[in-house]
């Protein structure tokens, strides 16, 4: 895939190049990642072991762990061992592989995150007809639309980047390889590739967005005919999920929907979309929970 380019390795500029952060780096985010692979891992062997959690709802939030698994394997850990390690090159094929996998499941999070809102509409505004509407059938066929979307959003992602010629400076200022870095270090004009860019990326995080915005509003508008008990407790759990996209979509907008610029803050506004969130997740959609929390103590149990 190099031929064409004169440079056949990158090398990853990380979060910061002081040492003293560097190793600050290292601690924090070795924590985070541990605990975001226990977090999802958990929710993942809970839902496949219980025998409660058969819904939609769980079958759509055990796609969601696993894509935020990863998500996060495809970050976390080079910019780990970055941190510590004097060699921080990333040779082109593994970054192009990087390029694919982090928007192919960043992608199936976003697809997965607007069927959890299209399951909590059908569950709220058309419960008589849920398990009509809301059948095993339709929802194997919404996670296959969902991993198709994703694959030809990253197909076109990595297509993308293959066509960008590095002919020069081969330091990424970035803590993983992504388009609109790489496009710094390319010897053309970067207009229609952006251009492409956006229309891609940033027309799925914005379309996205809206189409859940709105399934928030038509819910909540919707609760004015439920009981004060059943409308505190929808609330409470769309309030939550509607944070939790607000910390996702934002980052991603502000990075995916602009001119080819960059500003010293994408780094860390970067962290939230692919390291934060795949945290929180399993602690917004699950310890809210009561059938999920209950399904954990059960399988705690069973294995102590």
């Amino acid at each position: 895939m190099a031929m064409n380019n004169s440079v056949i390795e990158f090398i990853l500029f990380g979060l910061t190049q002081d040492a003293g952060k560097q190793k600050a780096v290292f601690m924090v985010f070795l924590i985070l990642y541990l605990a975001t692979l226990s977090g999802n891992f958990l929710v993942v062997a809970t839902i496949k072991t219980s025998r409660t959690l058969g819904g939609p709802m769980y079958v759509f939030l055990f796609y969601l762990s696993f894509a935020d698994v990863c998500l996060s394997t495809t970050m976390a850990p080079r910019l780990i061992v970055n941190a510590i390690s004097q060699n921080k090159t990333i040779s082109y094929n593994e970054c192009m592989t990087q390029v694919f996998a982090a928007h192919f499941f960043g992608c199936m999070e976003i697809f997965v995150l607007i069927l959890m809102a299209f399951d909590r509409y059908v569950a709220i505004c058309k419960l008589l007809r849920y398990l009509t509407i809301m059948s095993q059938r339709v929802c194997g066929m919404l996670v296959i639309l969902a991993w198709v979307g994703s694959g030809i959003h990253s197909t076109a992602q990595i297509f993308l980047a293959l066509q960008l010629p590095f002919c020069g400076p081969n330091v990424i200022d970035h803590y993983f390889c992504d388009l609109q870095p790489l496009m710094k270090l390319a010897c053309m004009d970067m207009y229609v590739i952006n251009l492409l860019l956006v229309s891609n990326s940033g027309a799925i995080c914005m379309v996205s967005f809206i189409i859940l915005f709105i399934s928030y509003v038509v819910i909540l508008y919707s609760l004015r005919n439920h009981s004060t008990e059943g409308r505190r407790k929808a609330l409470s759990t769309c309030t939550t999920h509607f944070i939790m996209i607000v910390i996702f979509f934002g980052p991603c907008v502000f990075i995916y929907t602009r001119p080819p610029t960059t500003f010293s803050i994408d780094k860390m506004v970067a962290v939230f979309y692919t390291i934060g969130t795949p945290l929180l997740n399993p602690l917004i959609y699950t310890l809210r929970n009561e059938e999920v929390k209950n399904a954990m103590k059960k399988l705690w149990c069973n294995k102590v």
